[in-house]
């Protein structure tokens, strides 16, 4: 019989496959992150073996430690947590992803501290689509200002959105929000070019109205490595 992990990954893959199949137009394969904050080596470990190469975590010094940890494996790390400035030389030289840059101060950061021996640092750009006071992200109305502004920042490669729209009980609420959010993206990649080709949206319990919407890659915790402790 298959043991739980096995069947949360076949499931999880089942819905993935079923919302790309339905949507409208062809947005590319979705990259599957595995949101692995507070969760251990041997459990990240048992996720990549399963053939999930992309992770991502939230808390820089807890983080440090697994890519150090799991180096041999080759995996691609993506920051998606709250960024101090503090904490943007080691993210800047660790990291291959950057999710939730909403301010270009932090973005100058990133630039002057990343090698000029690494390839250039991905970075996306947190957009706060429901202009929530107690999250991240920048407003709609001041995007396409600071999206032009790390554009031209050297060492970073600037690929597209990111965004935690508030649940809707409603599913057409739920589809509209994140069709607005692909209808930013869209409009700023108009500005930045082909390479503004990625729309980070979409967890465990919405992924599927987000990959309708175009959602390039989508953050899924607790229906992958299970409920926490």
């Amino acid at each position: 019989m298959k043991n739980d992990f096995e069947k949360r990954f076949h499931r999880l893959q089942h819905r993935i496959s079923v919302a790309q199949a339905a949507r409208e137009n062809a947005h590319g394969k979705v990259t599957l992150i595995a949101a692995s904050k507070t969760k251990s080596t041997t459990e990240i470990r048992k996720v990549a073996l399963a053939g999930v190469t992309n992770f991502g975590e939230n808390y820089l010094q807890e983080a440090l430690q697994k890519i150090k940890d799991l180096q041999k494996l080759n995996l691609c790390w993506h920051f998606i947590g709250a960024i101090q400035s503090n904490k943007t030389a080691a993210i800047a030289k660790h990291f291959d992803w950057v999710h939730t840059v909403d301010r270009l101060k932090i973005a100058q950061r990133l630039s002057r501290q990343r090698s000029d021996n690494a390839a250039e640092l991905n970075v996306l750009i947190q957009v706060n689509i429901d202009n929530e006071p107690q999250k991240a992200g920048v407003s709609v109305d001041k995007l396409a200002s600071l999206a032009k502004d790390i554009e031209s920042l050297p060492r970073l490669k600037l690929r597209g959105l990111m965004a935690i729209p508030r649940a809707r009980v409603d599913a057409a609420a739920q589809d509209e929000v994140f069709a607005k959010v692909a209808a930013c993206h869209k409009l700023i990649a108009a500005q930045i070019g082909k390479h503004f080709d990625s729309l980070s949206m979409g967890m465990s319990n919405d992924l599927e109205p987000a990959i309708k919407a175009g959602a390039t890659h989508i953050r899924v915790g607790n229906d992958l490595f299970g409920p926490r402790n």
